[in-house]
């Protein structure tokens, strides 16, 4: 590609209207020539080959992606992960924004991924390693999409729960366990104050615990769990399954009494859970499995905080996410920065509730919502309710004792001192 023909891919943000492109920043490792490579890279990812042979045409100046700006961060020995490739010549880490023209795929989700996560971007020639970093939308790209239907406010709004955390609680074992068991579990950690008794994220329709079966028995039980308390109460079913099943499922669960439900976004795509919200009357939760085999890399793949923004822009009232602590082996601001993608401004869309989860009890409640720093988060333990000594009842009460403590600030061994149920989570 020689100098002429590279220009085309390149423009300064004042030369464009911004409204009419996506802004996406990666992470490259660029190998030789810098901007022979951004070039191709951009080529790659819009229109390759810009003209016909023979043909005296262009079509760069509408549809071709364009490098707005780079940034050197170092010159590499080698590159961060061994990657066979062809090109020759020194290797520089950089960092790259991307002007790409939403006309190209418009508002269609597989489309958008085909564009700038797809072969063009993975396999130009002379970028062995790219992760894209963040993606930025214009508000009149932003208006063709729907986002959640409930949102926060709505979640909020079923439980009658304000002016704190979302109480969920994922009912274990998750696996092998009866629906008649998995059923009175739940029931009992209604009774002590959980907000969301839910499916494991693996555990769907099998034969030993068909969908239909564990929501008509946990239906059941939280309506009985609402009368008892005289609090609201969700069961969050999870019906990922096959695309052509999902409807099917839905209308089986929410008919049953399941008042929310749980999709596993990445596995069953995100063009299936933007059918789901146009299809579903209840909100729609999604969890994180397969999202980390894209992000976990530092300089390879996808920052999970476009998935979370592509999650939120499909659809989802909340998103439960890798949480703090070394067990989700996530770093901290990588956290805090997909919360703020739940809960920044999107355009007219709503706000999804971000769920930070993983080992947590009612002794890592106050740390979470520190660092989250508001009261809009959803609080997700599993052993730290149903493995409470004293049983889900007690798990669920030790949770809303630890809240309790927290809103009156009162020292967590202080406040457990009356309270059989925290107390023996303090000793466990």
């Amino acid at each position: 590609m020689n100098a002429e023909e590279r220009k085309g891919f390149f423009a300064d943000r004042d030369q464009l209207n911004m409204a009419d492109y996506l802004e996406l920043e990666y992470y490259l490792e660029c190998v030789g020539d810098i901007r022979t490579a951004l070039a191709h890279f951009c080529s790659e990812q819009s229109t390759a080959q810009w003209n016909r042979v023979g043909v005296d045409e262009d079509f760069r100046t509408l549809y071709a992606a364009k490098v707005l700006g780079w940034q050197v961060l170092e010159e590499l020995k080698e590159l961060s992960y061994p990657v066979e490739h062809d090109a020759v010549g020194k290797i520089h880490a950089c960092r790259v924004t991307i002007a790409h023209p939403h006309r190209n795929f418009g508002a269609k989700l597989p489309n958008l991924l085909t564009a700038v996560c797809g072969e063009g971007t993975y396999f130009t020639p002379g970028i062995p390693l790219v992760k894209l970093l963040d993606i930025s939308f214009p508000d009149s790209y932003l208006a063709e999409f729907e986002g959640p239907k409930f949102g926060i406010e709505g979640i909020r709004e079923m439980l009658g729960a304000y002016n704190r955390p979302i109480f969920f609680g994922v009912v274990k074992p998750n696996i092998g366990l009866s629906p008649e068991y998995f059923s009175d579990l739940a029931f009992q950690s209604w009774l002590g104050g959980l907000d969301i008794a839910k499916d494991d994220e693996m555990l769907a329709d099998v034969a030993w615990s068909t969908t239909s079966r564990r929501t008509e028995l946990l239906g059941k039980a939280r309506v009985l769990a609402e009368k008892e308390t005289g609090d609201k109460k969700i069961y969050l079913a999870n019906i990922t399954d096959e695309v052509d099943k999902m409807i099917e499922q839905h209308d089986v669960t929410v008919a049953n009494g399941a008042n929310a439900l749980l999709v596993n976004a990445f596995p069953v795509g995100l063009s299936a859970v933007r059918m789901l919200r146009k299809h579903t009357k209840v909100p729609l939760i999604g969890h994180f499995p397969f999202i980390a085999a894209f992000s976990r890399l530092e300089k390879y793949g996808i920052h999970s905080k476009v998935i979370t923004k592509l999650q939120r822009l499909a659809g989802l009232d909340a998103i439960i996410m890798p949480g703090f602590g070394s067990r989700m082996m996530t770093p901290e601001q990588e956290v805090r920065e997909n919360i703020e993608e739940c809960l920044n401004e999107m355009g007219s869309l709503k706000r999804s509730l971000p769920v930070p989860g993983g080992s947590d009890s009612a002794l890592t409640l106050e740390n979470v919502y520190r660092k989250v720093g508001s009261v809009d988060f959803g609080f997700v333990p599993g052993r730290g309710i149903f493995g409470h000594p004293m049983g889900p009842k007690a798990g669920a009460s030790s949770i809303r004792q630890a809240w309790e403590a927290i809103e009156q600030g009162v020292e967590l061994e202080a406040y457990a001192e009356t309270r059989p149920e925290l107390k023996a989570m303090l000793g466990k």
